[in-house]
């Protein structure tokens, strides 16, 4: 069992940046990639980004390339996403999330997710 916990949410203007933490517990992290995923009010869950358990390889979707970084500390067992340059669009709920298999991760079936961190962008 992996546990996941985020942290680092909050309000922040249009331009501004945000640090997301997601801690883990549990099994030995490193044994698992990471991921964020966000959902905003009335949408679909959506995939932000994913990095892969060595944190040598990153991916992103497009709205948020350029913008987003994800990174990993595995002697911390924690995920960060760095975001700047903020919209309203990106206006959500961010969940992270872990799985051994980083396919699985990207297409949404990771098997462990946080509860969510709210964040709200103004303009």
């Amino acid at each position: 069992q992996v546990q996941l916990v985020e942290s680092g949410g909050g309000l922040v203007q249009a331009g501004g940046s945000l640090r997301l933490s997601c801690a883990a517990s549990g099994r030995t992290f490193s044994s698992y990639t990471a991921g964020w995923f966000r959902q905003a009010p009335g949408k679909e869950r959506e995939f932000v980004a994913a990095i892969n358990q060595s944190g040598g390889m990153a991916y992103y979707a497009d709205s948020v390339k350029g913008r987003f970084t994800i990174s990993r500390d595995n002697a911390k067992n924690t995920v960060y996403l760095q975001m700047n340059s903020l919209k309203p669009e990106d206006t959500a709920v961010y969940y992270c999330a872990a799985d051994v298999s980083l396919r699985s991760l990207r297409v949404g079936s990771a098997d462990y997710w946080g509860q969510g961190t709210q964040v709200t962008v103004s303009s």
